[in-house]
């Protein structure tokens, strides 16, 4: 579903090729390849209709264990053919605030967590600045395997994997949502934007799961900020904007005790 900042997404058009089997969607396209060449407007249907279809199998897992299974199992990703390890998440699924990013990278690919690396490493530090850590916070990303070579994840992957994204965050239910990149951002609020006009704002996620809509903000990846530490400045701002906001939860909370 999309932000309420936003018109939701597009109706997705139908498209053959899909057929039920052993009670599961098999969404193999046979000869997906020769079928770009031939019609993108056939594959553009195809990818338009599998979030309908992937999206029984991410609601059917009732809990985060169900899902990480349903995940591991799907084989409709292609990067699970050349990822090392399935990435989920860290950290704690209690915690009032849940980090969306984009991607595993080399070492989460290695070592099956998300934010590992020196990009990790950054988004430690700046989960302390604002009195956080990986026992207050859970993280995870739009993509569950590493894209080969760390590039960027393509619209086909994204579309496949987003069921499942957004059935995490209904199973979380966190009282604030980040989203770490352009990539993350996009996907989740359903915008056209890039990260420069999303980040620092507030927007409302909201699914049929959820019990109620969830305050998102994006922000900069960390490894964009490694990239282009002028930006860390407003990346800054934004932590404050999210510390606050948690603080003004918090003290809502204790008033209706």
């Amino acid at each position: 579903m999309a932000a309420t900042a936003v018109a939701a997404r597009p109706v997705r058009a139908g498209a053959g090729g899909l057929w039920l089997k052993d009670r599961r969607w098999d969404l193999t396209f046979i000869s997906l390849s020769i079928a770009l060449v031939a019609s993108p407007y056939l594959v553009y249907l195809v990818l338009m209709q599998l979030p309908t279809l992937v999206g029984p199998l991410a609601a059917a897992a009732g809990t985060l264990e169900q899902l990480r299974a349903a995940v591991a199992g799907f084989e409709e990703c292609a990067l699970k053919r050349t990822a090392t390890n399935l990435v989920f998440a860290d950290g704690n699924p209690e915690a009032p605030i849940m980090f969306i990013g984009e991607a595993p990278g080399a070492e989460e690919d290695l070592r099956g967590l998300p934010f590992v690396g020196k990009a990790g490493q950054l988004l430690d530090r700046m989960l302390a600045a604002i009195g956080l850590s990986r026992d207050s916070a859970y993280i995870t990303n739009i993509l569950f395997w590493r894209p080969p070579g760390n590039r960027q994840p393509t619209s086909g992957e994204i579309v496949a994997c987003l069921p499942f994204v957004e059935r995490h965050v209904e199973l979380v239910s966190p009282e604030i949502l980040v989203l770490l990149g352009g990539v993350a951002a996009k996907a989740v609020l359903a915008r056209s934007e890039g990260i420069m006009r999303l980040r620092g704002r507030w927007f409302e996620h909201s699914t049929p799961g959820l019990a109620r809509p969830v305050p998102a903000m994006a922000t900069f990846h960390p490894a964009y900020l490694l990239r282009s530490p002028g930006q860390k400045r407003a990346a800054w701002q934004d932590l404050l904007a999210i510390r606050d906001r948690l603080i003004l939860l918090k003290e809502d909370a204790a008033r209706n005790v």
